[in-house]
């Protein structure tokens, strides 16, 4: 049976519509299911905890953004259950990552119930885990900064920030562990990808693969502000990387030293040093 899981408050309120759309293809289909709709992170956990250990959920359908993919993570690794997700976020970029971004809803759920799931890899950093991108740099300063703003709402918020944070940003000292390689660097941006994008659609590290047992370790060493205006907007095509301050290490397992804050899945893990390991085929779910 799938226990449906809905963040209503997500994407402006795009995923409340998107669940009555499920629930009546699920209806339609004669699919068990049965849906929840928290009102807090600590209300969901104990829902989802109390339904999987009951036995009677077992399949995750996480109908939100990515903080409420993140959370349910957590339990489809812990109870070995499949976890889908339908993007009713402003992110979504773990299901970017895995292929469905432009494909129709009605062929995602049919695919999702008659395709058995598959195993792909995920990260965990301090007991944590995460399916997209972990990253510590610019972008943390501008979460840390968008966390503490009431006005404006959604991703405007994200690009308010930037522009309060980006006239005094400057480089960060980090020391990296990545399997037998050490690396003592200034940076403007290290990203750890299991997968591809974040931030709703940034190709950080595009050529990460969910099933290869390896992180890309992207490191944006240190440009001037004009280059970052002229590089940042590569970065949703994932272009980039061809940038010669722009340097991709594949590792298992990566430490990262520094002062600085650290984001994975667009959730808040806190302050460096983080240890961060790929587990491989860990998760189940449903690539395109």
């Amino acid at each position: 049976m799938w226990l449906v899981v809905v963040n209503p408050k997500a994407g402006l309120g795009a995923a409340a519509s998107l669940a009555t759309q499920v629930v009546g293809f699920l209806q339609s289909r004669e699919i068990a299911y049965r849906m929840i709709s928290p009102n807090s992170a600590a209300e969901t956990k104990a829902l989802v905890a109390e339904s999987l250990r009951n036995g009677e959920a077992t399949r995750l359908l996480s109908v939100g953004g990515d903080g409420l993919f993140h959370l349910l993570l957590q339990f489809a690794i812990e109870f070995k259950v499949p976890l889908a997700i339908v993007p009713g976020g402003t992110g979504n970029d773990f299901y970017r990552t895995l292929g469905w971004f432009d494909h129709d809803l009605t062929e995602y759920l049919e695919h999702l119930n008659s395709i058995a799931p598959t195993l792909v890899d995920v990260g965990v950093v301090d007991g944590e885990y995460f399916g997209a991108v972990l990253s510590s740099g610019f972008d943390s300063v501008v979460n840390e900064r968008a966390n503490t703003m009431k006005w404006p709402k959604g991703p405007a918020k994200y690009n308010a920030a930037i522009v309060l944070e980006f006239p005094k940003f400057q480089p960060i000292e980090f020391k990296i562990f990545a399997d037998e390689k050490i690396l003592e660097v200034e940076a403007m941006l290290i990203a750890i990808g299991n997968g591809s994008s974040y931030g709703g659609g940034m190709r950080v590290c595009p050529d990460a693969d969910l099933q290869d047992g390896l992180f890309d370790l992207m490191i944006l060493h240190p440009v001037s502000k004009l280059e970052f205006i002229k590089v940042f907007p590569t970065v949703y095509k994932g272009t980039h990387i061809e940038h010669p301050q722009v340097e991709v290490i594949r590792a298992k397992a990566i430490r990262i030293e520094s002062s600085a804050v650290a984001y994975a899945d667009g959730e808040r893990i806190g302050q460096l040093p983080v240890q961060v390991e790929s587990l491989p085929q860990s998760l189940l779910t449903w690539p395109a």
